[in-house]
């Protein structure tokens, strides 16, 4: 007798009230329930939170930078497909027919890489006008598979216990209650789903010795075009500058040099792409209104207070650096 073949039949979810879980419909430019809420749909994308909020600096990051990080437009390399899978130890064939929840998702690396190399359908989320660059990116070619939405963590716009996976890479430190963030997450798995995120860590009392945590509290309250413009006029010596350091044997001070790390950045690119990644991390590093690392072991305790039974907690080599990981699973 032939093989019996398993067939995953595409699941869709509903979007729903943030604030109560009940349904929507759509209904002209608006998701709408029964009790009068209405949440309108702009470009094509349903909004679910205001415009302006503290993920403000993101939204410009992300549509000024909207191919940067995309693996074969931005980057010649497949720099976010291998720490996508290497973070979340996933494969594409797993992942076929389920749904996936991805939180923070920016300009869409991440995005790409699910509607590309799986078929599982992705509901993507940010709590910034990053989602239109995500459209822009992947809303063609991801052929009905990508479903975005603007809003928060806190309201994400689904009822609870939705989705085989859910996905927050780059995002919970930007977050203001990381532990709030975590149950969020948490909350949205089906019984039984499983739960991946990584974080900027700390590693020891030095962590915040660091230019980023000391020049933050200014840079955070300056113009986000005030502040692009002073990073891209001083990124070129800034480089050089952590460059000797290290040559005479003084590189523990470039952390005090305020740029990001240059060997934290993949080594496949270009010089234009270099400086472009250059601009953009380090924009990344100094306008975020919130930034707080975590250890890992205390982002695996929030896991098993919000109710998620801990996988896997520690450091995983992403192809570029070691990231800080925890996984875990809602039980059944």
């Amino acid at each position: 007798m032939p093989e019996k073949r398993c067939i995953r039949r595409r699941v869709t979810v509903a979007y729903a009230n943030p604030a109560t879980s009940r349904p929507l419909r759509l209904e002209g430019d608006s998701y709408v329930d029964d009790a009068g809420g209405s949440f309108p749909v702009v470009a094509g994308i349903p909004r679910f939170c205001p415009a302006e909020n503290y993920a403000t600096n993101f939204g410009k990051q992300w549509n000024l930078f909207d191919t940067t990080q995309i693996d074969g437009e931005g980057v010649d390399s497949a720099v976010s497909s291998v720490r996508l899978f290497a973070e979340t130890g996933w494969t594409p064939e797993a992942l076929k027919g389920l749904t996936v929840l991805e939180v923070g998702s920016g300009a869409g690396r991440f995005s790409r890489v699910l509607v590309e190399q799986t078929e599982a359908t992705l509901y993507s989320v940010d709590y910034s006008s990053a989602v239109e660059a995500n459209w822009r990116n992947n809303g063609v070619i991801a052929n009905g598979r990508l479903h975005l939405a603007q809003a928060s963590i806190y309201e994400l716009p689904y009822a609870p216990g939705s989705f085989d996976k859910v996905l927050c890479l780059g995002v919970l430190q930007h977050t203001p209650d990381f532990a709030k963030s975590v149950a969020a997450l948490v909350k949205m798995a089906k019984p039984g789903g499983e739960i991946v995120v990584d974080f900027y860590p700390i590693r020891g009392w030095w962590t915040k010795l660091h230019a980023k945590y000391l020049l933050r509290p200014i840079t955070k309250r300056m113009s986000h075009d005030r502040l692009m413009r002073l990073i891209e006029r001083n990124v070129g010596w800034m480089e050089k500058l952590v460059e000797g350091l290290r040559r005479i044997g003084l590189g523990r001070l470039a952390r005090f040099v305020p740029l990001v790390d240059p060997s934290t950045l993949p080594s496949e690119l270009t010089a234009e792409q270099r400086r472009e990644w250059l601009v953009l991390d380090t924009f990344d590093m100094f306008s975020p209104a919130h930034d707080h690392p975590q250890r890992v072991m205390t982002v695996a305790r929030m896991f098993e207070h919000a109710g998620a039974k801990v996988t896997f907690a520690g450091f995983v080599n992403n192809g570029v650096n070691e990231a800080a990981v925890v996984r875990g699973v809602r039980p059944a």
